[in-house]
């Protein structure tokens, strides 16, 4: 399909590096097998028409030049001055928005812009432009801190999408004190005179507490935390129509519940929505089945209920808190396969060989009973032989799966898996739900264990629809292009590492064990890991590039993701015999899925970026306390203005400023010498490269803005 390589001519054309070659050699630099250059011909005369490309000098394709009238979305500096990344990829790349340009745009408002002066410089052009109309407010609402100076009164907004104070009136009216969190409407925005203006809303609590900052976020990323009364009416009904043994004397179900299935979890895992069995067939083979939390039966399409968890697209999992998909009767009791309950399941039967291959698939609706719902540690306690207190057939259990799971990891591998080691840290709070310390996510086998048969799971779904050859929601990773040019072969370069242009999966995987365990292995990862596009929702069948899967969706997880839950409709459709070559225009349409996978990549991201502002905010509320504390960090990126780097143990990153370095440089080499060195741009005699490993102490926390600020010891 035409479509299947839009995405990566557009994001191999918009890169800073790129230069404009022809059609035969672009499909070579982005490894088009022979056999599939007519269907890229076919992507670049798709986004031809669209006048998203152009064929340039010697029919060479490149980005259209930028006209006199751009639409984008803006961002803001501290510095005053702005950029606008246009919605349709120029050659010339952003749009500068000098001080006083901007109107009174924020960052992430949708705007249209004027060009006022174009400028060529070193052979490249350089446009400069002002903006002339706003056409969609990126947020009216924003979470601060209340605070007086003098006779008025200001709201410090959170987060760095607006940094500057805005005005309010009367605080009495919510009640609002100084020093507490509220939540502001926006009346009139920033200008280069004049402060926003806004009025308070909400009060959300005492800033800096658990509750107010959770409130805050909530606030902010527009989370929604209630469920309407008719999605609840929904719910009720749902709960009406539970009867395990009616369904399965009707021949609706299969009975399983003598089986030996377990749950594997975290410790503070609220719903189960995937259980395993396995074992031995009469052939020698093995019979891996996934239980999946039937969600599908209870979750009817364009009920109320469906629309909010359709709005919703998936579970936030916030420290210490979760705003489900869901209403809980169903994430955390009649979906969620719990010890010794009955519950409805889909079940996915995968026959297995002894080397890992596929023999077979099969799907069922089913009734389980959970036998054991086991954490990950309680799993690594079991392979570690310290089996006191678990049932013989749950550890025998657990020993099979084991066995199947590293025959599955090493298949993977040799298939061209891609594992990036990144470490991750579990925070420690204290019982008033601050965080008081941070150690290393566990990374042992037991995930691995889990991940590999969900992996099998969600491929043989995947397998079943494309054949019949329905529209479905893909789980797509496009693969990574021009890898061994741009930011990443520069990491990799200062790291003394040098990749081919051609690179493959293989050679990907190569790399990443010769730096594991070394002290560069971090940054090289991290590099890695900035020059794929991030996973999506999407029809297309680009395929999933890190797990070396050509066909992928998410069928494991429907409690906490509404595309998995479209995947079930699709196969109970297919087990009632509804679903076939010839019926698939009964369901939704490529352009319908296509909305419906932006809708559900956007959601998740928001999702990600609430967690990951909350999760900042904890550490960065705990840091404050130790100002003067001095902790070991590494190099992440080197800036004009200053490096930042990751401290250790926490994986927070921190500003060191280019003057601090300087001033550094001239106490340990000399007033004279470190004057000579620190000439030109900081980036050329900056002492520190990427990867470098170094000691810091905390010079200062801002806790609105999200700052960390360091300084080399």
């Amino acid at each position: 399909m035409p479509e299947r390589y839009t995405k990566r001519i557009m994001r191999v054309l918009t890169r800073r590096d790129y230069q404009p070659v022809k059609v035969r050699a672009l499909a070579r630099a982005l490894n088009i097998p022979d056999e599939e250059y007519g269907a890229f011909t076919k992507s670049v005369d798709t986004l031809r028409r669209e006048g998203r490309i152009i064929l340039g000098p010697r029919s060479t394709v490149c980005l259209p030049e930028m006209t006199n009238r751009l639409v984008g979305t803006f961002g803001a500096t501290s510095r005053g001055f702005g950029f606008i990344k246009p919605e349709t990829p120029t050659a010339q790349g952003d749009l500068f928005i000098p001080p006083g340009a901007a109107m009174d745009a924020i960052t992430g408002d949708r705007v249209v812009a004027r060009v006022t002066r174009r400028s060529d410089r070193g052979g490249e052009r350089s446009f400069t432009g002002q903006i002339v109309e706003i056409l969609e407010r990126a947020a009216t609402q924003f979470a601060g801190t209340l605070e007086k100076e003098g006779r008025q009164w200001f709201v410090l907004p959170d987060g760095k999408q607006l940094t500057e104070r805005i005005a309010v009136d009367d605080p009495g009216a919510k009640n609002a004190r100084q020093g507490d969190k509220v939540l502001v409407e926006i009346v009139s925005f920033p200008t280069e005179q004049y402060f926003a203006n806004g009025v308070i809303v909400e009060k959300l609590g005492k800033s800096g507490t658990a509750n107010a900052e959770l409130k805050a976020v909530i606030r902010r990323f527009q989370l929604e935390d209630k469920f309407s009364h008719r999605a609840l009416s929904d719910t009720r009904k749902a709960n009406n129509v539970f009867d395990p043994q009616a369904a399965i004397e009707a021949g609706e179900r299969s009975d399983i519940r003598d089986q030996t299935i377990i749950t594997i979890d975290p410790a503070d895992a609220r719903d189960f929505d995937d259980a395993i069995s396995l074992r031995k067939l009469p052939n020698g083979h093995w019979l891996l089945g996934v239980h999946i939390a039937d969600v599908s039966h209870f979750v009817q399409p364009e009920t109320q209920l469906d629309n909010e968890a359709r709005g919703r697209g998936t579970s936030v999992y916030l420290p210490q808190h979760v705003i489900p998909m869901l209403p809980e009767i169903l994430s955390n009791g009649l979906c969620s396969l719990q010890e010794n309950q009955d519950r409805f399941a889909k079940s996915a039967y995968i026959e297995l060989d002894d080397q890992g291959q596929i023999r077979a698939t099969s799907f069922d609706n089913s009734v389980i009973r959970s036998t054991r719902r086991l954490t990950y540690e309680e799993v690594d306690l079991i392979l570690d032989g310290k089996t006191g207190g678990f049932p013989k057939k749950v550890i025998n259990l657990i020993r099979k799966m084991e066995h199947i799971a590293r025959i599955l990891h090493k298949r993977r591998q040799k298939d061209g898996m891609l594992t990036l080691d990144l470490p991750k840290a579990d925070l420690i709070y204290d019982e008033k739900g601050r965080v008081i310390d941070a150690q290393p996510e566990s990374t042992t086998f037991s995930h691995t264990m889990i991940e590999m048969f969900m992996l099998e799971a969600n491929e043989a779904v995947a397998r079943l629809l494309d054949g019949i050859r329905v529209p479905f929601l893909r789980r797509i990773h496009p693969e990574p292009d021009a890898l061994a040019t741009g930011d990443s072969a520069r990491v990799l370069k200062l790291c003394g590492y040098t990749i081919p242009k051609d690179i493959n999966r293989q050679g990907l995987q190569d790399l990443l064990k010769r730096v594991k365990g070394k002290p560069e292995s971090f940054i090289i990862n991290l590099a890695i890991l900035k020059s794929m596009s991030p996973a999506e929702y999407s029809p297309s069948p680009i395929g999933h590039y890190a797990i070396a899967s050509e066909q992928y969706c998410h069928f494991t997880s429907p409690i906490r993701r509404y595309p998995d839950l479209t995947i079930h409709r699709l196969l109970q459709a297919y087990l009632d015999g509804r679903l076939t070559p010839q019926t698939i225009r009964d369901f939704p349409d490529y352009e319908t899925l296509d909305e419906l996978g932006r809708h559900c990549t956007q959601t998740e991201q928001n999702a990600e970026d609430a967690e990951r502002e909350l999760r900042t905010f904890k550490l960065l509320q705990m840091l404050s306390s130790h100002i003067g504390d001095e902790r070991n960090a590494i190099v992440t990126s080197v800036t004009n203005f200053g490096i930042f780097v990751q401290l250790e143990r926490f994986l927070i990153e921190g500003l060191i400023r280019a003057e601090d370095i300087a001033r550094q440089v001239t106490r340990t080499k000399g007033k004279t010498k470190g004057t000579r060195q620190r000439r030109g741009k900081f980036q050329d005699w900056c002492p520190y490269k990427l990867g470098a490993k170094l000691r810091v102490r905390i010079a200062g926390v801002n806790l609105a803005a999200r700052t960390l600020d360091l300084v080399p010891v």
